[in-house]
C-alpha cells in the first residue's frame, strides 16, 4: 500500500505531492565547474566522426569573424622585413563602424566610445578558433614540418588553424644565441627538432645546454594529443613539445587557451610569445607572473598542458620534471636565446644618428614624448618587467563573441619590443595584426591623441627595434 497525505479530505499519493512542490520551483540553474569531465561517455570513432563533421561550420563561424574584423588581405611593406628576409604586413588591418574614422574615433572619450558602440571590434578579446573546446593549434607549415620531420602529425581532426600566413613570424625563425653572438643566425636555415638539433648544436652549446634543448624538442602528453580516447589527433600520440609553439626559440603563432581562468568562457586566447630575451625577463606568463624561466617550464608541463586540471594531467600522462637537473638544463638553454640583430639601436638602446632615417627619428622622440611608450616599454630591451591594465572595459559592454566573454582582460605582462617587427601578430591574444594596428589600439586606449603622421613615425621606429 502507498503512502497518502490527506488534504481537505482528499487523498493524494505521497510522490505527486513531491511532484507538485517541485513543479513549483524553476529548475536551478547549473553552476560552471572548475574541472574537466573525466569519464568518456563516446566512443573515439563516434567523437571523431561528430567533431569532424561540425569542422567546417567551426571553421567557417571564425573566418566570418575575422572578416568582420580585419582586412586580411597580404599588403607588406615595400623594403621592411623580418630578421630572414620574410615581408612585414603593413597598414590598420582593423576595420571601423561605418561613419567613422581614426582621428574623430581619437577626440572621443571612452564613455562615449562605449554608449554609441564604436570601439572597433578588431580591438576586442579574439576569441580561440573554437573558444569551448580550446587547446592547442598549430598553422600548417609546422605541421607539416614536424610531419616531414618526425613523422609526428600535429594535425586536428576537429580544428584548423584561424590566421592566414602572412600575418605569422617567418618559418624557420633564425636562432641568435648570447654566448656566440659572432655566429649570427645559428639555425642555417632549418627547423630544429630531435631529429637536428644535435647536428646542428654539437660544438656550439656545452653538453648541458644540449640536454635542454633536447628535453625543449621532446615530445610529451598534452590535453589534445596523447593517447587516451578524448584526443582530438585521428591516431594515439606522442604529444607535443616545448618548441613545437616556440619554435627555433622563437614563435611560430600557435595558439591555445590559458588555464588559469574559469569558467571556459572567460579564458582568454594566447598568442605563444617569443623566448627570445627571457635571459633579461623577470616575469613569465600573460598573466601567471611566474618568477623565473624554470618556474615557468616546470608549470608547462604540469598544468598548462592539461588546461591547469591535474586530474586530466594525471590520466593522459603528465610528465614530471626533475627540477634540480631537467628543469635546469631546459631553462640553461633558454636563457642564452638572444633577441635578433638591431643594427640601428646603439648600447643603450637609443637610435644612432647617421643610420636611422628623419621618420624614425620622429618616431624615437614621439616614443619617449608624447606617446609615452618608454613609461613602460624602457630600454634597452623596451619593457619594465611588470604588468599594466589597460582596462579596455572602459569602451564597451560586455559581450560573447564565438564562446568568448569579453569583460575585462586584467594586468597583462609588459612584453619586450626588441625584435618586435619579428613576432606578429601583437597583444597577448594575437587581436592586433600589425604594428599600424597595434600604434592605433594603443593610442586609442591611452588616450593619446596623435595624428595621422606621427602615429606613422612611431610605426617606423618600431621597426628599427
Amino acid at each position: 500500500m502507498s503512502r497518502t497525505t490527506v488534504t481537505a479530505g482528499l487523498a493524494i499519493p505521497f510522490a505527486l505531492v513531491l511532484n507538485l512542490a517541485g513543479s513549483a520551483q524553476a529548475a536551478p540553474e547549473e553552476k560552471p565547474s572548475s574541472y574537466s569531465p573525466v569519464a568518456i561517455t563516446e566512443d573515439f570513432e563516434s567523437t571523431k566522426n561528430r567533431l569532424a563533421g561540425e569542422k567546417a561550420g567551426v571553421a567557417q563561424t571564425q573566418r566570418r569573424l575575422l572578416d568582420a574584423r580585419y582586412d586580411l588581405a597580404d599588403k607588406p611593406v615595400q623594403g621592411v622585413t623580418m630578421s630572414r628576409g620574410k615581408p612585414v604586413q603593413g597598414g590598420v588591418r582593423v576595420k571601423l563602424s561605418s561613419g567613422t574614422n581614426w582621428d574623430d574615433l581619437g577626440r572621443m572619450s571612452p564613455e562615449d566610445i562605449r554608449g554609441k558602440r564604436l570601439f572597433p571590434a578588431g580591438f576586442m578579446p579574439l576569441p580561440h578558433p573554437k573558444h569551448g573546446e580550446g587547446g592547442m593549434v598549430f598553422p600548417q607549415f609546422m605541421i607539416d614540418e614536424i610531419n616531414k620531420q618526425e613523422q609526428r602529425d600535429l594535425t586536428r581532426f576537429d580544428l584548423d588553424f584561424d590566421l592566414p600566413d602572412h600575418f605569422l613570424p617567418e618559418f624557420p625563425a633564425p636562432i641568435f644565441l648570447t654566448t656566440r653572438p659572432d655566429l649570427g643566425d645559428v639555425s642555417q636555415g632549418k627547423q630544429v627538432t630531435l631529429f637536428n638539433f644535435h647536428e646542428l648544436f654539437n660544438g656550439i652549446l656545452n653538453p648541458k645546454q644540449l640536454e635542454g634543448l633536447r628535453l625543449l624538442l621532446t615530445p610529451f602528453p598534452q590535453q589534445q594529443f596523447n593517447a587516451t580516447e578524448d584526443r582530438r589527433s585521428e591516431h594515439p600520440h606522442r604529444g607535443v613539445a616545448c618548441l613545437d609553439c616556440h619554435a627555433n626559440g622563437h614563435t611560430n603563432a600557435a595558439t591555445h587557451l590559458v588555464g588559469d581562468i574559469r569558467p571556459q568562457e572567460l579564458r582568454h586566447r594566447i598568442d605563444t610569445p617569443s623566448l627570445r630575451g627571457v635571459n633579461i625577463q623577470r616575469l613569465f606568463g600573460s598573466q601567471r607572473a611566474l618568477k623565473s624561466v624554470e618556474d615557468f617550464t616546470e608549470f608547462e608541463q604540469r598544468a598548462a598542458y592539461f588546461d591547469g586540471d591535474p586530474v586530466i594531467a594525471t590520466k593522459k600522462g603528465v610528465n614530471i620534471l626533475e627540477r634540480g637537473s631537467q628543469v635546469h638544463f631546459m631553462g640553461e638553454f633558454q636563457n642564452i636565446l638572444d633577441f635578433p640583430p638591431a643594427p640601428k639601436l646603439g648600447v643603450e638602446g637609443r637610435l644612432i644618428r647617421g643610420q636611422a632615417s628623419e621618420q624614425e627619428l620622429r618616431g624615437e622622440a614621439l616614443f619617449y614624448g608624447k606617446a609615452a611608450c618608454a613609461g613602460c616599454h624602457a630600454p634597452p630591451y623596451f619593457t619594465d618587467n611588470s604588468m599594466h591594465n589597460l582596462k579596455t572595459e572602459r569602451f564597451f559592454e560586455p559581450q560573447n563573441i564565438n564562446g568568448r566573454l569579453a569583460k575585462a582582460d586584467g594586468p597583462i605582462k609588459t612584453f619586450p619590443l626588441r625584435g618586435i617587427k619579428d613576432s606578429p601578430p601583437y597583444l597577448h591574444d594575437g587581436r592586433l595584426l600589425t604594428l599600424d594596428d597595434t600604434v592605433e589600439f594603443f593610442n586609442l586606449v591611452l588616450q593619446r591623441g596623435l595624428s595621422a603622421e606621427e602615429k606613422a613615425d612611431l610605426v617606423a621606429f618600431l621597426r628599427t627595434l
